[in-house]
């Protein structure tokens, strides 16, 4: 038995929807079915009522659900008390961070905690997929998850479960070597004969499908050629600052070269804007309810995590 059927018949049990807590768990609902079936046949009993809707837990299911919130408790009780014995484990916050935004974001954003008053903080970072960001903090293998945000590829977590805080926003625009003259190399929209250079994120990649329905939604069609692509914004940089074709790049990637001038827009005149505006937040993992309505002894968020997320609740309150 595996402690994540725990958590998925946890989440269908307060969802009453197998869709709903698949999403919500971050699988296909296919896999999701698979885990519950699993469940069921280690507990030897039927554990939902399949015949009604919404789902219904059956008498045994209803058991179950009671000794897994004890049980789940139980586990992050120990996990809290076993990084204890070690005094790094209380002092280094962990993140889970994808890895354009640990290679953008995050450098910066410690900084800025510093100056701005918080202090020194001493981190671990895990850079990861965004898929696998998500994937750790549900798992509770990180203290923050930090990610973006942005309507055309929602990303949702169970507000029950999991806090959130606005760390700030973020734009992704096309971005292009300049020729001698300071011009863009390639410029915007391109054409049916003469497709332009165009530097991709890989299949799958979260920033990928943001520029995907950011070019869907075009009211000019834009003719581009893949020639490169990598699921990491920093190799699409690289490319372009050799003249390789054009990029969409995160703003805070790109900051430095626009100031130098090595990278400008591939938009003209004619194109007002041509960019998507994300929501950069972090999250954390609520602790786990006691039977009796508080919070597990062992299951509140060590103490330098809990100070960071204490402040950035604070600062949010305030912008």
């Amino acid at each position: 038995m595996e402690t994540k059927w725990l958590e998925d018949f946890v989440s269908l049990a307060e969802t009453r929807s197998f869709s709903r807590s698949a999403q919500l768990r971050h699988v296909t609902q296919p896999a999701f079915s698979r885990r519950i079936q699993a469940l069921e046949v280690w507990a030897g009993a039927d554990l939902v009522d399949r015949s009604s809707y919404p789902t219904r837990l059956t008498a045994a299911g209803q058991t179950l659900y009671a000794q897994a919130i004890e049980i789940l408790q139980g586990l992050q009780s120990t996990r809290a008390m076993l990084r204890g014995h070690s005094t790094a484990g209380q002092d280094v916050v962990e993140f889970a961070v994808p890895h354009t935004l640990a290679f953008t974001f995050f450098p910066a954003w410690v900084t800025q905690l510093r100056e701005e008053g918080f202090g020194t903080l001493k981190s671990r970072l895990i850079a990861l997929n965004v898929h696998d960001a998500v994937h750790r903090l549900v798992e509770g293998g990180c203290d923050l998850l930090i990610v973006y945000q942005h309507p055309s590829v929602p990303l949702e977590l169970d507000a029950t479960r999991y806090e959130m805080v606005s760390l700030g926003q973020e734009v992704v625009a096309p971005w292009v070597r300049p020729d001698a003259e300071g011009a863009p190399r390639y410029c915007l929209p391109g054409s049916a004969g003469h497709p332009l250079p165009y530097l991709g994120y890989a299949p799958g990649a979260y920033l990928g499908r943001i520029v995907d329905q950011l070019l869907k939604d075009s009211p000019v069609a834009m003719h581009l050629d893949r020639v490169y692509e990598t699921d990491m914004a920093e190799g699409l940089k690289a490319m372009a600052l050799e003249g390789h074709g054009i990029a969409f790049l995160p703003h805070s990637a790109v900051r430095k070269e626009l100031r130098s001038r090595k990278l400008v827009s591939a938009l003209p005149p004619e194109i007002d804007r041509l960019e998507a505006t994300m929501e950069i937040r972090a999250y954390r993992q609520r602790p786990l309810p006691a039977p009796g309505g508080k919070a597990a002894p062992g299951a509140q968020p060590k103490g330098s995590a809990a100070a960071l997320w204490n402040y950035l609740k604070a600062a949010s309150a305030t912008t």
